[in-house]
């Protein structure tokens, strides 16, 4: 870098010329765009390869009749008198199940009453006080710890959580399985299995998506009750053998073999139901032992709910199994970027990482908050990256402002950055893509872009 007259030069290492300091940049961003283009393989902006948010869901219009038909046929039921009384309990078990947390641990409740223990000696010190401590400490522990309320899914609690649960469980699973859908267009499953399948809102979201393709579908409740309400609405409200989707299989168990595997296999909202940890990674690992190539979890958008997939998550990725029956390796698909410790659980105040998809219900839009999970299964030789940027995942709302773009994101590098997109900075292409982007979407990172910016900071 030299100056000359009132005019400062460098010489461009692309061109090996001396061009004054203006055009230099130009020249040195110009490689830029095209690597932007080359990830958008012909797609517009508003529809870049990242996009995997849906517009507003609508039940399936099969399912609509269904669910309408099986509440007339139970209307003389005495549980039914009246719409504002089903209305009422579905909003309370709609908020019960939000709030419900895990049971705590025999392990945390043992350490939490040693801790009591010694904060109460401190405060009396006479040893002949050690019936009434200990009498202090069990009283403190049933007035502090959360008592877990398990909940029995008969006919009657099965009317109401359609009533709560089906159009917002859909739109959750229909958005996670979306995502698949739009990354891999050559997965197309033949056979699905869906743990804990309530009314069948898997099923219907598969089917949504992949059509006929499948060709079996299994899906496990312990409740009879509920399979035989979700085989209604397969059947039109009716008890006709006639389903909407043919083969659909209901079970009360998982299956016993462990080399019998399956395409897709989806736990949506029923590793929450499992009250402790050791039930809910016998759990995890048997569905990863069923799984072919996608195991997808989707639980409530709370804290709990998250922590739940990453113990799954966990589970999975660092945990070996005594018998392995499928070599294959697991690999993150969403929406994690990376394989690192979640960046959300290290950070205080802790904030779920959870998504939303707006979906109707009642004519009505209403909002679905979520969290997922998606696990594959790789070969030994890992896809190649790309060399010119990581992909990003949008983790909140993105905030559109004049000529910037303000963007939380989960990085591949395992950080979470606050990043504000500019044409002039990041190029037109990732401005454009940003501003029709939304939360849950992924984002490109170009490495040129963070090399530009680590030269502008020295």
């Amino acid at each position: 870098m030299y100056l000359l007259g009132c005019r400062m030069y460098v010489k461009c290492s692309r061109c090996h010329v001396a061009l004054c300091l203006k055009e230099a940049q130009r020249c040195q961003s110009s490689a830029a765009p095209l690597e932007q283009a080359d990830f958008l393989k012909g797609a517009p902006h508003r529809k870049h390869p990242g996009v995997t948010n849906l517009k507003t869901v609508r039940l399936p219009e099969q399912l609509q009749e269904s669910k309408v038909l099986v509440f007339r046929a139970f209307k003389s039921v005495c549980v039914l008198k009246c719409t504002y009384h089903l209305t009422e309990r579905a909003h309370k078990l709609s908020n019960f199940l939000w709030s419900r947390k895990r049971a705590i641990e025999t392990s945390q409740l043992r350490e939490k009453a040693i801790l009591l223990e010694k904060k109460f000696l401190e405060q009396e010190r006479d040893i002949h006080t050690e019936a009434r401590i200990r009498k202090r400490v069990l009283s403190e522990l049933r007035r502090t710890t959360y008592n877990r309320t398990p909940l029995r899914y008969d006919e009657d609690l099965g009317l109401v959580y359609m009533a709560a649960r089906l159009a917002g469980g859909y739109a959750a699973v229909l958005r996670a399985l979306n995502e698949i859908k739009k990354r891999d267009p050559l997965f197309v499953p033949c056979s699905l299995l869906d743990f804990g399948s309530g009314l069948g809102t898997c099923t219907w979201a598969s089917h949504t998506l992949w059509g006929d393709s499948l060709k079996e579908y299994v899906c496990v409740d312990s409740s009879g009750e509920m399979n035989t309400l979700a085989e209604q609405l397969l059947s039109g409200g009716s008890e006709v053998d006639n389903p909407v989707i043919k083969q659909v299989y209901f079970r009360q168990f998982l299956p016993v073999s462990p080399t019998v595997q399956f395409d897709l296999v989806i736990a949506a909202f029923s590793l929450s139901e499992l009250a402790t940890l050791d039930e809910r990674l016998n759990v995890i690992f048997t569905l990863w032992r069923k799984t072919n190539s996608y195991l997808v979890l989707v639980e409530n958008g709370t804290k709990d709910g998250h922590q739940i997939l990453m113990e799954a998550r966990d589970t999975i990725l660092k945990r070996e199994e005594e018998v392995k029956h499928d070599l294959r390796r697991p690999s993150m698909f969403a929406p994690c970027t990376h394989e690192l410790p979640c960046p959300k659980l290290t950070k205080q105040p802790v904030v779920p990482c959870n998504f939303t998809q707006f979906y109707y219900s009642l004519a009505l839009s209403r909002q679905e908050k979520f969290s997922y999970l998606i696990i594959s299964r790789s070969a030994e030789e890992e896809a190649q990256k790309s060399e010119h940027w990581d992909m990003t995942r949008l983790i909140a709302k993105v905030h559109r402002r004049p000529r910037h773009v303000q963007c939380q994101l989960c990085c591949a590098n395992g950080e979470l950055k606050q990043l504000a997109v500019t044409a002039h900075r990041h190029g037109k292409d990732m401005y454009r893509c940003a501003r029709s982007s939304d939360w849950g979407d992924l984002l490109p990172m170009f490495h040129a872009e963070d090399d530009t910016e680590h030269d502008e900071t020295q």
